[in-house]
């Protein structure tokens, strides 16, 4: 299984159904094997998976194809006998809502260790929430695991499928009672389907641990999906939301932060930052969100830069606006500081916002719509070359060695980032800032801003020139008074 394939992850496209998808939730207690069924049962690996307890901690969802039934997948947190206001207490309260949201659980418990008594709780539960509930018991794949097993009887939730996911074992049985247990579920299509024959715009939010990524897209979306807390690193897996803004479908990536690479040594973060930086390169616009507090700190600028790199559409949000005082000179200090520092993407948007209370939220929505348009751009090939005329007489590149290098031909060879092709000849002389003159020219003229832009120089073809050429390897003079 590939880590690095495309994340089309948690919501991929299906036609619009008659009725909704069913909703698979996979429930149990931390470390008992939960995320390793939710990416078997996905076909992909998209949850992480370690053997520290509780990596999980949001409910992450995936849409999957079973058997001829649409399932919504959804991974939970390890559910922890724990209240108030600690983060362990939070993640149950999301384990007992996406319970009683779902349609059907997998109720997963380790057979190694038999049934615990935290066990015991949570089926409590789940038996009183009345859900159809299979039972499983994972780790089955040494006998260490037959006195577990049995022990599963007391739980009161039927007879237990043993599988050891690890090793893929025990799924073909697994697949049977989940095919029997939807035969009874009873779907009905929800007051608000999603139109998922048009395509989303993917959006990621990035930023440094601790910047409210999570509270943004808490806020946009109108209720506590997404785990939050004055934790730093709260967020692990990047989740994914598919959800109606403003009348446009989007999809929200919710990602951990990135710290310093030379801070990064645990595995677990290892892992996550490799799932920000998957969601990075399948987004069409990634929005930076920036403490109001502690700005354009120089990993925030690291960041910006590799999106660049990727080739995404970026929006500068600053959230936490509500604590700033003098805002319109703050605002002043902030876009030129943008401009300043990030000379690759010049006229990136910044948004200034309060991901808490909602305040100017709605600003946000324009900027990115501006700028995936940009990011989408097809240029005319005639009107450019005429640019490309008119700039070249207004400055033509300088003369190398005493010869002239003359630019001809100039052409859009795709988007999403625009990528342009300019012929000329002497093409290996052209010097990167004359490059960089006409890169800024595009942005101005044709109105690009904030979007990547690709140039590549190639050598025109001399039609005349029937030599054979290796890249980086001249013919030599033998060759060429021989062919005369």
């Amino acid at each position: 299984m590939d880590d690095f394939e495309d994340i089309d992850e948690a919501v991929e496209d299906f036609d619009t159904p008659e009725t909704r998808p069913a909703r698979l939730a996979i429930i149990g207690r931390p470390n008992v094997g939960k995320s390793t069924i939710f990416n078997r049962l996905a076909g992909k690996k998209l949850a992480i998976v370690n053997d520290q307890p509780g990596v999980t901690r949001d409910v992450r969802e995936a849409r999957s194809r079973f058997r001829g039934h649409d399932l919504t997948l959804m991974d939970t947190a390890g559910f922890e006998n724990a209240r108030g206001q600690k983060l362990e207490a939070r993640m149950r309260t999301q384990t007992e809502a996406a319970v009683m949201d779902a349609d059907l659980c997998l109720f997963v418990y380790d057979a190694r260790e038999g049934v615990t008594p935290l066990d015991r709780i949570f089926a409590d539960f789940v038996r009183k929430s009345g859900k159809p509930t299979v039972l499983v018991a994972n780790k089955c794949e040494s006998r260490a695991g037959d006195h577990g097993v049995n022990e599963g009887y007391s739980l009161g939730m039927g007879d237990p499928v043993e599988v050891a996911a690890e090793h893929n074992i025990g799924f073909g049985e697994l697949d049977d009672e989940i095919e029997m247990a939807l035969r009874d579920v009873v779907l009905t299509v929800p007051d608000e389907v999603i139109d998922t024959t048009e395509a989303p715009v993917r959006i990621a939010i990035v930023g440094r641990p601790n910047a409210g990524k999570s509270t943004l897209i808490n806020t946009l979306i109108g209720k506590d999906r997404l785990l939050t807390g004055p934790e730093a690193g709260v967020t692990r897996d990047s989740i994914t939301i598919d959800y109606v803004w403003q009348g446009r479908r989007v999809q929200f990536h919710d990602t951990a932060g990135m710290r310093k690479k030379s801070k990064v040594n645990e595995t677990l973060e290892v892992l996550s930052v490799q799932d920000t930086l998957r969601a990075i390169k399948f987004a069409q616009v990634v929005v930076l969100l920036m403490d109001a507090e502690s700005p354009f700190d120089k990993q925030d600028l690291q960041i910006a830069d590799l999106c660049e790199r990727e080739g995404r559409a970026l929006v500068l949000g600053i959230t936490k606006w509500d604590l700033v005082k003098n805002k319109s000179e703050m605002s002043k200090a902030l876009r030129e500081k943008a401009a300043n520092s990030l000379q690759q993407l010049k006229g990136v948007p910044v948004v200034m916002f309060s991901g808490l209370t909602g305040k100017s939220v709605d600003r946000l929505l324009p900027a990115i719509e501006r700028v995936q348009i940009d990011w989408s751009a097809k240029l005319k090939t005639s009107e450019l070359n005429d640019w490309l005329i008119e700039k070249v007489q207004r400055h033509p590149p300088p003369a190398v060695q005493g010869r002239r290098i003359k630019p001809k031909y100039i052409s859009q060879t795709k988007t999403r980032p625009p990528t342009f092709v300019l012929k000329c000849s002497r093409a290996d002389k052209l010097p990167e800032s004359y490059k960089r003159y006409l890169i800024n020219g595009i942005r101005e003229d044709f109105d690009l801003w904030a979007v990547p832009i690709r140039m590549y120089v190639k050598a025109d073809e001399n039609p005349y020139d029937n030599i054979k050429r290796i890249k980086g390897m001249e013919p030599l003079k033998e060759n060429k008074r021989r062919n005369r």
